[in-house]
Formats: C-alpha cells, structure tokens, sequence
C-alpha cells in the first residue's frame, strides 16, 4: 500500500476493497464484528451483518432492546472490524453511533424475506433467557399465523385478505437501525515477515463529514 495511490477519502478504499471480496467469493463478505460497552465499561462483541455504507457511516440492524442495543442506549459507540483473512485483509472502523430513523428500519425491514420479519417478532426479547426452543417455534408460529405468508396463499398475495391476514408484517417497535460514523478507519493488508501494511485514517476535526488526515501504523 503506497501512500501516494491512496484516495483522500477512505470510503472509495473500503467500496474497492469489499468489491474485491465480493469478486473472490468470500462466505458472508458484509460480515463485521461489532464491540460495543455498557455505561460502565464492560465490552461485548459479536457478528453483524453489513446493510449498507456512505458518507454518513456504516449501518446495520437489529433489536433495540439486545444486549447491543441496551449497550448503545447507554455508551453510544462503536468499534467494527471487517475480518476478510482470505485476502490477507482486515478493515476496523470506530465512531459515534447514530440510531437511523423509523422509515429507514421500515423500509429495510420489508426487503427482508418473511421468515426472517417473522423471527424478528418470535426473537422479541434477544439475548434474554428463555425456558427451551420450544417457546421460539410457539412464537414463530403464533406470528405466521397473525401475519401469515402470502406466498403460501392459493392466490399467491394476489388477492390476499386485508387487515393482520395480508401478510404485510409490521415493523416491530423493538426493532430497528444504527449507523457507525465513523472517526477512524484502519486498513490493514498483510505482508510478509510481519511487516504488514497499516493505514488509518482519522478525521481532521471531529464531526467534520470530508476532512481526513492519512497515517501509516506500525505493524
């Protein structure tokens, strides 16, 4: 990685670079783990999955009221890392979390597959404890049939019934975005004899959405 090469803005790195995963048929290429903390500091990570990224940041969604989202509520900040080992590459991106508004988690929301808007209503309390699998299937079934599929109709949606019946399943209140605006974003390209390529860019002044300053890391 030549300084000279790299582009002012490390969003068209990261759009070159997850277009090459996408083109070297990596398993689940939007991947990322996602470290968040509570108020006091605890940490917690796991894997989400990447529904989009811009200027403003990179975003994701999930239920508002899981551990991550309990944490987010009270430290809203964020660390991502994209682990793409096949390429020898790994991105880590850290900022301010932004939760995205109703009519973005709504219109993301109806572009997932009914089984999965389904599950979101079955999972209403993720991460709490709950007696077996069978309380999920009793919930999922108990969707399916409020909200029932409406490519399992003999009109196929066609001449689906109104109301609960037509298959439309709502946004759950629960459930919804957040967007990672990014502070700093780290590229990281392995090399030989450890002397890996590492390149952060930070933000020239805080909240400033174009000005980046370009830094090499030692491995």
């Amino acid at each position: 990685m030549s300084e000279s090469a790299l582009p002012a803005d490390p969003l068209a790195l990261f759009a070159v670079w997850f277009a090459e995963v996408h083109a070297a048929g990596l398993a689940e290429p939007n991947a990322m783990i996602l470290a968040t903390a509570s108020g006091d500091g605890i940490p917690s990570a796991r894997t989400v999955l990447l529904k989009g990224y811009g200027p403003q940041g990179f975003r994701f969604f999930t239920n508002l009221t899981s551990h991550k989202g309990r944490d987010l509520a009270e430290n809203p900040r964020a660390a991502l890392v994209f682990p793409w080992h096949p390429l020898y590459r790994q991105v880590r991106v850290a900022g301010r979390v932004a939760e995205l508004s109703r009519e973005e988690a709504a219109a993301y929301f109806r572009t997932r597959p009914y089984g999965s808007r389904i599950g979101a209503w079955a999972s209403e309390d993720q991460s709490g404890v709950i007696q077996d699998r069978e309380v999920l299937e009793r919930r999922y079934a108990e969707a399916a049939e409020r909200w029932p599929d409406p490519a399992a109709s003999p009109f196929g949606g066609a001449e689906a019934p109104e109301g609960d019946a037509a298959g439309a399943v709502p946004l759950p209140d629960f459930w919804g975005g957040y967007r990672v605006e990014p502070e700093t974003i780290e590229f990281w390209q392995g090399r030989r004899d450890r002397l890996h390529d590492r390149i952060r860019y930070r933000r020239a002044t805080p909240g400033d959405p174009e000005g980046w300053v370009t830094e090499r890391l030692a491995p």
